[in-house]
Parts: C-alpha cells; structure tokens; sequence
C-alpha cells in the first residue's frame, strides 16, 4: 500500500492534490480501493456543480457495495475525470493517478493529515 508525500488525506479514505490557484483534485485512497474491492461503475458531478466539506460529491460501485467519496472541501467542480466513466477500474490499479475531480477555489482544512498520519490512521485498523 502506497502513502504519496505530496498528498493530504481524509479519516473516510479520500486523498487531495494541492494544485495551483487553488485548485485541487481529489480522489480515494489505495486504501479505500483495496477495501472496496473491484470497481464496476463511478457516478460524478458536473463541471459547474458545488461541493461541500464532509458531504458526498460522488459514489463508487464495486462488485461488495456502493460507497460514497466525501468531499474534504467547499468549492466548485472544474473538471471531472471522464476517464473514469467508462474504466472505473482504473481507480484499483492506479488511485492516485485516478483523480475524481477538480476543485476552484478550495481552502484546505488543517485537520487533513499528512502521508504519515494517514498511514499510522490505516494501519490502526489493520
């Protein structure tokens, strides 16, 4: 399981990418793919849509259940990655390539945790 140093992390498994301008992207974590199993099916926003800090912005189906990705921000949707629609399991193989969305005018909370957090956090419930 791979914890990328450049990444902030959330306690229900979503990464974030600081970007510039105040964007951001966002995904889940290797993590949360692991425990998710083999993904089948991802329903994104749209571009234009709001996002909310600790309400869900998305949902991932895999073959053990249907989950929903928090967003760790409030902002607005920029891009989405639409690759994602049509290979959603590309999230298992690589998910820290596979961002969701990307996020205008973010202001990153404090409390995320960083790489090593994130991995002493996971490995609390291992």
């Amino acid at each position: 399981m791979t914890f990328p140093k450049n990444l902030k992390y959330t306690d229900t498994h979503e990464w974030l990418e600081e970007l510039e301008d105040g964007h951001v992207r966002i995904g889940i974590t290797d993590y949360a793919q692991d425990q998710l199993g083999d993904l089948v099916y991802v329903n994104l926003p749209e571009e234009g849509d709001e996002v909310v800090e600790y309400e869900s912005f998305a949902d991932v189906e895999s073959i053990k259940a249907i989950s929903e990705v928090i967003s760790p921000v409030n902002g607005t949707v920029v891009a989405i990655n639409e690759k994602l629609t049509d290979t959603p399991e590309a999230i298992n193989d690589t998910p820290y390539e596979a961002w969701f969305i990307e996020v205008s005018d973010a202001e990153v909370p404090d409390d995320l945790m960083d790489a090593d957090e994130y991995q002493a956090f996971v490995e609390s419930k291992e």
